[in-house]
């Protein structure tokens, strides 16, 4: 069965960055990326562009335009991200069927784990998009919530088959016992949801010259601010606490946190197993994620997250993190 993006091939990449008005000099690098595609395309006499490819189906024209807004008003107050380009007075192009934007090629690396300083300075980082996020909501992206995350996610593995029929019981019961767990935390934790990068792990931020870049909002959405904050956390629980004031402290310099919200990172982690479990599922059909997760659907694979499960349903039942 073919795929949408069989058909996007180098030279259909060239001439969607030359339909807008770049002359290409024929070079294209295709870049890690699994949920679109990306691709550095060279440029005449100019710096390479990034050109991303939007995965069809997934979002309609206005959220991805809501996406870049959101980057250009970050850009505005002078947050560092790195945003889509415009041209003919738009953001969001199309060619042969393909959506596409392209961006700035942006050059670093990810930020050191535990790395108390950094985590002072992303925390200041998080705390001025925040400042922006906070402001006015989303209206076409959606709000991560357990019903999406969780009970989908869910279904959508348990419908597919992917489990194996002996590990099949045992799964589903630790899954849904922990649903019922993040269900309890979140109808217990008062939050205001605010527009979120929505996918803030070390890999999506940049250290270039002592300064820290925001990347591909690609998942942007609205929820509670910590959801970009406990992704940066790392190790045992002793120095979690000790990255977590590192992080709000910077964090508090440009926005208020809420302490009341640190009982749902447990929860937070808890519904981006299952959804990741459940994104590995909905994109099989993608050639390009057998070829790269051979071992989903492996025995082994649904053993692992069954433990895995369970271990999170424990971390539940703990204290959570707290400010110093």
């Amino acid at each position: 069965m073919s795929h949408p993006f069989d058909t996007l091939t180098p030279d259909l990449v060239l001439d969607a960055v030359e339909s807008i008005g770049y002359l290409s000099d024929a070079r294209v690098l295709a870049l890690n990326s699994y949920e679109n595609r990306v691709y550095q395309v060279g440029i005449e006499d100019e710096a390479p562009l990034i050109a991303k490819f939007y995965r069809p189906g997934r979002w309609s024209d206005d959220a991805i335009l809501e996406e870049h807004q959101f980057s250009l008003e970050l850009v505005e107050r002078e947050v560092p991200v790195v945003a889509p380009l415009q041209r003919n007075g738009t953001t969001l192009f199309e060619h042969a069927g393909f959506r596409f934007a392209l961006f700035p090629r942006r050059g670093g690396r990810a930020p050191e784990p535990g790395n108390l300083d950094q985590l002072y300075r992303l925390g200041q980082l998080l705390g001025r998009m925040h400042a922006v996020g906070a402001a006015r909501p989303f209206v076409h992206r959606e709000t991560l919530a357990v019903q999406n995350f969780g009970h989908d996610s869910l279904n959508t593995v348990l419908d597919g088959g992917f489990v194996p029929r002996s590990l099949l019981p045992a799964y589903e019961s630790v899954a849904r016992d922990l649903l019922k767990r993040v269900e309890d935390v979140f109808a217990s934790t008062r939050f205001s949801p605010i527009r979120l990068h929505g996918d803030c792990h070390p890999g999506n931020i940049l250290a270039r010259d002592e300064a820290f870049y925001l990347v591909d909002l690609d998942d942007c959405r609205m929820g509670p601010a910590v959801q970009d904050l406990w992704m940066m956390l790392a190790g045992e629980r002793h120095e979690r606490l000790g990255q977590l004031a590192e992080l709000v402290d910077g964090y508090q310099e440009f926005h208020d946190f809420a302490p009341r919200e640190l009982p749902l990172i447990e929860a937070l982690r808890a519904l981006r197993l299952l959804h990741f479990s459940a994104w590995l599922a909905r994109r099989w059909d993608d050639p390009a994620f057998p070829m790269s997760f051979p071992w989903f659907g492996s025995e082994r694979y649904w053993g692992d997250q069954i433990l895995i499960l369970r271990e999170q349903t424990a971390a539940l039942q703990e204290e959570p993190l707290k400010l110093f």
